[in-house]
């Protein structure tokens, strides 16, 4: 539907200037979206990948500990030395402008924090592989974080997108369509108002 102008060779001009600029904006979403696409299908990937490994991890580490449990009996107890997890960190990176969560752990070496005398190898197995687990499942909380920003954000771009092309875009292109009708009108009255006028002037000429 064409928006209510007054058909004027300046507002012709003015409506197809919008017009190029809203496609340029169209398709600087279209590609925006594109690329956020492209990223959140490499996490996507990414994250199987992970979770992949945290299941075999785990396996391993539940493993161990239950060689550890008929080695030693109950040791509840070991895991109270185990500190609480406080070097993790969080930043954000921008893709596109949308702010993408970087996760990070210090990185220390592994030593058991109980002690070796009174415990077995498998217990060192299953800390190893819990510590593992504990990299793996920061790794993908980062990720799953990413997709689920990257995802709202192409919602968003889409809709955006679509609104340009399906309601802005087509808005302009009608109304330029009758701006330049209405002028081709008013050209053709004015040509044979002037013919009028000119053969009513040869007449009086006579």
């Amino acid at each position: 539907m064409a928006q209510k102008v007054f058909p004027t060779k300046s507002n012709l001009i003015s409506t197809k200037k919008s017009l190029e600029l809203t496609k340029t904006g169209w398709e600087f979403l279209d590609r925006k979206r594109n690329i956020l696409v492209r990223e959140m299908m490499m996490k996507i990937d990414k994250a199987k990948e992970i979770q992949s490994k945290i299941s075999r991890t785990y396996a391993q580490a539940y493993d161990a500990l239950e060689k550890a449990n008929i080695a030693m009996g109950l040791f509840g107890g070991f895991s109270l030395s185990i500190p609480v997890e406080e070097s993790v960190k969080i930043e954000y990176y921008s893709v596109m402008g949308i702010e993408i969560p970087k996760i990070t752990i210090e990185e220390s070496e592994t030593i058991p924090f109980y002690g070796m005398e009174s415990t077995c190898c498998e217990l060192d197995e299953a800390y190893l592989k819990f510590n593992k687990v504990k990299s793996l499942v920061i790794e993908l909380a980062e990720i799953e974080s990413s997709v689920y920003r990257l995802a709202d954000s192409i919602k968003k771009t889409q809709k955006r997108a679509n609104a340009l092309r399906n309601i802005v875009i087509p808005r302009y292109e009608d109304t330029i369509k009758y701006i330049t009708e209405a002028l081709d009108e008013n050209e053709r009255e004015s040509f044979a108002r002037l013919k009028v006028v000119k053969n009513r002037d040869e007449k009086t000429d006579k």
